[in-house]
């Protein structure tokens, strides 16, 4: 059968699954779970004979709804938090990797921009960072201590002034989305430069290796973030762009609700690297080996929690569909 055929011939049947999906009403999970039957059939049929096809990566996506649908249906024993956490989130990002790996290109098209423009234009530094920070920096390269500035507040006082502005970055690269993903795309870009210029500017002064690895023992997981929370607001601003099959209106809620799940999966890591900033970067003169080990670590929980693992669990549950 045709591609084109197939999908005339099911179409009305999936559109009637979407809306069942999207129901306010909690719907029977035994029904769902019959209706999700049938997908899986249309599912395994697509896979053989369309495969890379966009009737393919359309049921895939249905699919893992509906699995998530039924999974939150079901009533188990268990902290829902950690459900969350655990299952819910990792299975609902995977499908939403590739607005990620977007996020991440436009962030360190940035930075290069950034570091391209400092190394070219003396001036570039002070119109990105002020006047004043840039003074400060200088000072404290002179005196010995690059990244001197970790150290001038109290901890538990930076932690958390740190902590409120990360989740303040947070929010406005996600609430940027409401102008589309061009809105998250510019906050992303405008991050980029900075964190560009920054970086370039202890380069610049022949201390960009010792300032990198104290920077990042709490910038790997905060730059990280702001990626994912780019990536959340796109994924609201592209529901608003490409509402698909659905109305705008719907289909602007749906990519809302999808956004606020990313966003809260950041959460523990606004924690973590703020912590990490106010009691462990003022550290500076730390051995070398264990600077480096945080930030294997702090590498290996996102390059693990929003890559690896997603796919994983995806797999999983593909093969269990598939038996």
């Amino acid at each position: 059968m045709r591609e084109a055929a197939f999908v005339k011939q099911n179409k009305e049947k999936w559109m009637a699954f979407e809306k069942a999906l999207d129901a306010n009403s909690n719907i029977n999970a035994d029904r769902l779970a019959s209706l999700y039957i049938q997908l899986t059939n249309d599912l395994s049929f697509a896979q053989t004979y369309y495969q890379e096809s966009k009737t393919l990566l359309y049921l895939n996506s249905l699919a893992s709804q509906a699995h998530q649908k039924i999974y939150v249906n079901k009533k188990e024993k268990g902290n829902k938090i950690i459900k969350f956490f655990k299952t819910e989130f990792p299975l609902f990002f995977a499908e939403h990797q590739i607005t990620m790996l977007y996020a991440f290109l436009i962030f360190m098209v940035a930075v290069a921009i950034g570091a391209i423009s400092t190394y070219n234009d003396d001036s570039f530094t002070r119109l990105i960072l002020g006047d004043s920070y840039v003074n400060m920096t200088l000072e404290n390269i002179k005196d010995g201590n690059p990244t001197g500035v970790y150290q001038e507040d109290g901890a538990l006082g930076m932690f958390l002034a740190i902590t409120i502005n990360n989740v303040r970055v947070g929010m406005l690269c996600f609430a940027a989305g409401l102008l589309t993903s061009i809105g998250a795309g510019y906050i992303l870009f405008s991050n980029g430069v900075m964190v560009g210029t920054f970086f370039a500017m202890f380069a610049l002064e022949n201390v960009g290796i010792e300032s990198w690895s104290v920077i990042m023992l709490h910038g790997t997981i905060e730059l990280s973030v702001i990626v994912i929370c780019g990536a959340a607001g796109m994924i609201m601003g592209n529901a608003i762009l490409f509402p698909k099959t659905y109305a705008r209106r719907v289909s602007f809620v749906r990519g809302a609700k999808n956004g606020i799940k990313v966003v809260i999966s950041t959460v523990p890591l606004f924690i973590v690297a703020g912590f990490i900033e106010g009691f462990v970067t003022r550290y500076a003169f730390m051995p070398a080996i264990i600077k480096y080990f945080i930030v294997a670590v702090s590498a290996a929980i996102i390059i693990g929690y929003y890559i690896v693992y997603p796919q994983y669990l995806k797999k999983q549950y593909e093969r269990l569909h598939r038996a």
